[in-house]
C-alpha cells in the first residue's frame, strides 16, 4: 500500500507514524515544508520519499506533490496528516486522486464546525450546551435571555482556543460585537467544570480498539489569553462513563481507522436541563490526535505505542500487540519564560530523574496554547501528580 503522510516533521514525534507504517511494510511518502537536508535523520529514515512543498496552503502545489507520488509509485491508497490545519486538503486530495480511505471532502465540515458536531453528540445521547451562531446584538441578547450570564464564544471552525472568550456581563458583549470578525463565531452557555479527553483509535467497523483520557484543569482559553502556566495529565485508567459516551459518540460519527480526540466536560455543578455535578457533557470532536506531545504521553501511560496502534489498524486491521501493560498517571505542566520558579531546571531533573522521561521546549507555534517549556512524567497515583505539577510550576 502506498500511504502519503502530510507534514511528518511536525510536531517532530509525528515521525514515529510514519515509522510504525513502514515496519508493517506500506510505502511511505512524505510531503512537508522542510528542506529536505533539514529534515531529523529519523524523519528521512521513516519515508521512502520525500517531496518538499514550501507553501502547503497551495493546494495546486499539493495536488502536484500527490501527483508526483501518484505517478512514480501508482495509486495512492491512504493520505493523512494528523493535523487539523491540513484537515481540509486532506480531504480533497483524496477526492481528487480517488482515495477512499479517511474522511471525504463532503463530509469534512461536520468534524470541524462546533455547531454541526452537536447533532452527533446528540444522536449518540449525549447532552450538549445550549447555543446559537453569533448573528447580530439583538440575536445575542435573545440567546442570553435564556440561558443568563455569562456565555462563551468561540469560532465555529477553529484550532485550540485563540479568539475564544468569556463573557460576563453587556458591556464585555458590547466590546466584542463591536470588533469586526472574519469568521463565524458560536455562542454557548458557560459551563463549570473540568474538561477531560477521549482519545483513542478507532477500527474499520469504527470500534474503539485502544483509548486513553486526558485531564485538563485549568480552561485552555485562559491559558491562551493570560499565557498562564499549563498542566494536564493523562490517567491511569479510562473512567466507565468516559468510554462508554466516547465509544457511543465514535460510532454515531461513523469514525473509520482514525486516531480521535474526543473533549467533554465533568460538570462542576448540577444544571437541571443537562445534568448533576459529576456527569459528563458533551463538548466537541476532534478527528486528529490530541495537541503537542500528547500522544507521547498516552503511549507512555498505556505501556503500548498509540503511533503502532494505529498503524496495526490501517495495515491488518487491529492491533497486533495483544499483550497486557501496567497502566501509569503521565503529568505534564509546562513553564512560562521569564517567570521566576521556586525550583530550578536541574533540580526537577534530579529531584524526578527516575520519573522523567521527556522534557524541553515547545515549539513557538503551539506554547501560547501549552507553555514554553515543559516536563512529562510518567507517576504511580494523583498524589503523585499533585506533587510532581507543583514542584514544578511552584513560583517565587
Amino acid at each position: 500500500m502506498n500511504f502519503v503522510v502530510v507534514s511528518p516533521q511536525f510536531p517532530s514525534t509525528y515521525y514515529k507514524f510514519a515509522l510504525a507504517l513502514a515496519k508493517n511494510g506500506l510505502t511511505v511518502l512524505g510531503i512537508g515544508d522542510t528542506p529536505y537536508d533539514q529534515l531529523a535523520p529519523e524523519v528521512k529514515a521513516s519515508l521512502k520519499e520525500y517531496y518538499f512543498c514550501p507553501n502547503m496552503n497551495d493546494y495546486e502545489a499539493m495536488f502536484k506533490a500527490a501527483a508526483f507520488f501518484s505517478f512514480k509509485y501508482g495509486k495512492i491508497d491512504w493520505i493523512e496528516s494528523h493535523n487539523e490545519w491540513w484537515l481540509l486538503s486532506d480531504a480533497k486530495l483524496r477526492v481528487d486522486f480517488n482515495v477512499k480511505t479517511g474522511i471525504q471532502y463532503p463530509d469534512v465540515m461536520r468534524y470541524k464546525a462546533k455547531s454541526l458536531m452537536k447533532e452527533y453528540y446528540r444522536a449518540a445521547g449525549v447532552p450538549t450546551a445550549r447555543y446559537q451562531i453569533v448573528d447580530d446584538l439583538a440575536g445575542c441578547r435573545a440567546f442570553i435571555e435564556k440561558v443568563g450570564y455569562p456565555v462563551f464564544v468561540k469560532p465555529n471552525v477553529g484550532v485550540g482556543s485563540n479568539n475564544s472568550y468569556r463573557i460576563a456581563n453587556e458591556d464585555e458583549l458590547l466590546r466584542f460585537m463591536s470588533v469586526p470578525h472574519e469568521e463565524s463565531y458560536i455562542m454557548e452557555e458557560f459551563i463549570e467544570g473540568t474538561i477531560v479527553s477521549y482519545d483513542g483509535v478507532a477500527d474499520g467497523k469504527s470500534d474503539v480498539v485502544y483509548e486513553a483520557s486526558n485531564v485538563f484543569p485549568i480552561p485552555n482559553y485562559l491559558v491562551v489569553n493570560q499565557l498562564s502556566d499549563d498542566f494536564y495529565y493523562t490517567v491511569m485508567e479510562v473512567p466507565g462513563d468516559l468510554s462508554d459516551y466516547g465509544r457511543r459518540v465514535i460510532k454515531a460519527f461513523g469514525v473509520q481507522n482514525r486516531i480521535f480526540h474526543l473533549e467533554f466536560f465533568r460538570l462542576g455543578k448540577d444544571y437541571p436541563h443537562l445534568g448533576k455535578a459529576g456527569e459528563l457533557l458533551g463538548l466537541e470532536v476532534n478527528m486528529r490526535p490530541a495537541g503537542g506531545f500528547t500522544p507521547e504521553m498516552i503511549s507512555s501511560a498505556r505501556g503500548q505505542s498509540l503511533y503502532q496502534a494505529w498503524a496495526d489498524v490501517i495495515a491488518y486491521g487491529e492491533i497486533k500487540d495483544k499483550g497486557a501493560y501496567p497502566h501509569h498517571f503521565v503529568a505534564a505542566p509546562a513553564r512560562r519564560n521569564g517567570i521566576a520558579y521556586v525550583h530550578s531546571h536541574e533540580e526537577v531533573l534530579k529531584d524526578y530523574e527516575t520519573s522523567l522521561f521527556r522534557y524541553g521546549p515547545y515549539p513557538p507555534i503551539i506554547s501560547v496554547g501549552m507553555g514554553d517549556y515543559y516536563y512529562m512524567a510518567k507517576l504511580s497515583s494523583l498524589e503523585e501528580v499533585d506533587r510532581f505539577i507543583k514542584f514544578v510550576l511552584e513560583r517565587r
